[in-house]
This record gives C-alpha cells, structure tokens and sequence, in this order.
C-alpha cells in the first residue's frame, strides 16, 4: 500500500494515477473528504488528515509500504518559517509512529542552497527525515515549467508575459510536474537502503523567452517576455496581499544568480520528457498535459 499525500495536486496526483495504472494499492490522504470521493472512485482506499495532525496522519501511514511526503506550500511564509516547522513536527511524530518501511519526500532544488530561501522550508524538513534512521529518497525536482499557469491570461490578452527569472535569455532548470508524478512514482516503488538524493529536471534547460515562444506557439500569436525590475518587487508582492515577501524574492536571486542550482549543473539529474509546448498547451487549455 502507498499512502499519497498531496494527491489533490499535480504532482501526487499524477504518482496516484501512475500506481493505479499499474494495478498497485493507493491509500490517498486528504484533508477534505469531498475531494476523496474521486479518488475513491478510482480505486484508492481514502483516509482523512490534515498536515499538522499527526495522530491522523499516523493512522493514514499505518500499515503503508511507503508514504509520499508533499508538504502544503507556503509562499508568505511568517519569519522563521513556523507553518513549516508546525508541518514537519507533525510529520516526523506520524512517521515514528507509523513506521512505514519506506519514505519519499518531494524536496525541490534549492532546498540545499545556503542563503535563505523560500525553499528553505523544504530543506527543514529534509533534515528532519533523515534523522529517523527509515529509508528516505529525497526528490529534487526543478522550478516548474507549469508556474506559467499564472501567464495564461497575460499571454493570451496582451501579448506579454511578466518575468521574475532574469535576465530572459538565461536557461534555468526547469520541469514538467507530470514528469515529477511519473518519476516519483518509479522511486516509490524501488527498495533502496539509507538516504538518496534525487534530481530532476526537463529534456533541456528553458530560457523565459522560450516560454514566451512556447505561448506564442499555442496561441497562434505575438508573445514576448518583459522582465519584472528587481527594485519593485517588494512593492508589487505587498499589493498582492503577501506580508513577508523577502523569502520568496530570496528565491527568485537564487535562481537569477545561480547560487539555487544542482549538484555539478544537472550532469547527475534524471531527465523528463515533456517539452514547454506541451505544458503551456496544457495550461492553456486547462487541462492536464
């Protein structure tokens, strides 16, 4: 039995799908018993937790071969991170107790990066599992080509989209979160002693431009990319509703500066397939790609 947290997403989503396509037993862990009715439907015994219960979360690993980990993202963060400290808290004291034999974290790139980071969270929680001495794969996967979900309606009304990777012409790792779904679900189901550490990113590196292109390329028409001045992010996150922006802009000059990166430049990363294209046809189609 695999117990699947984050199936409501992208990513656990597509691992649940995966398994089941393979005839393997699904335990999807969600927090809303109405969006478990699909995965019911599916096939997947359903248990009922929220992140930061851990006695529920123990019961929904009980039992479990293995548990996928997709802690909830948090892009405001309070300073010193305390909703992912609440989360990791919870989840260790469920794993103690569960004791699953197997354990796979969805971590993501940067998550080792020294500077604090947005993605720091994620490296939090990569400690934490690793001191409970259970076989432990830590998935690293690369900025998502799927955040273009949020250029959909800039591209397709104005003809631009806005970007905080910079400059435009400079190829960052990225990945498609259905290459993710599909990778994680060949680790899940692999033995493995220890802790390893596993990086992900897409057939080739993407510049923003190249989203643009990809964007004009779907949508039949002129898209360019305009890169977003650093010295107005602050502002313009504060008029968005965020009240602690500088983790998530620490991110962003990682990723610009390239100190947010893989080990010796993604020669050791496992390869997608899924090409640009295909993401943002998917995205703006709204459908899965």
């Amino acid at each position: 039995m695999y117990a699947i947290t984050g199936i409501t997403g992208k990513v656990g989503g597509e691992l649940a799908r995966t398994l089941l396509a393979a005839r393997e037993p699904v335990r999807a862990v969600v927090r809303d018993a109405k969006k478990g009715q699909k995965w019911a439907a599916l096939g997947c015994e359903v248990a009922l937790a929220e992140m930061e219960d851990a006695s529920a979360l123990a019961d929904a690993f009980t039992g479990a071969t293995a548990v996928f980990i997709l802690p909830p993202a948090q892009f405001d963060p309070e300073p010193g991170y305390p909703e992912a400290r609440a989360v990791i808290n919870s989840v260790v004291e469920a794993l103690r107790a569960a004791k699953p034999a197997r354990i796979l974290f969805l971590s993501t790139i940067g998550a080792d990066a020294e500077q604090e980071n947005l993605l720091s969270q994620r490296g939090m929680m990569e400690a934490a599992l690793r001191e409970l001495q259970i076989p432990l794969t830590i998935l690293r996967p690369a900025w998502f080509i799927d955040n273009a979900t949020w250029d959909v309606a800039s591209a397709r009304g104005t003809g631009l989209i806005h970007s905080f990777l910079q400059p435009t012409d400079k190829a960052f790792p990225m990945v498609a979160a259905k290459d993710v779904g599909r990778t994680a679900a060949e680790l899940i189901r692999e033995d493995w002693t220890g802790t390893r550490i596993v990086e992900l990113e897409g057939p080739r590196r993407i510049t923003p431009n190249n989203l643009a292109d990809a964007f004009a390329s779907v949508l039949g028409k002129p898209v360019r990319t305009v890169a977003v001045p650093r010295d107005s992010w602050a502002a313009l996150f504060r008029s968005q509703g965020m009240r602690n922006p500088e983790p998530r802009m620490w991110m962003l000059d990682g990723f610009n500066e390239g100190w947010i990166e893989f080990e010796d430049g993604g020669s050791k990363a496992i390869k997608g397939s899924t090409n640009a294209v295909d993401v943002i046809a998917a995205l703006v189609a709204n459908r899965e790609p």
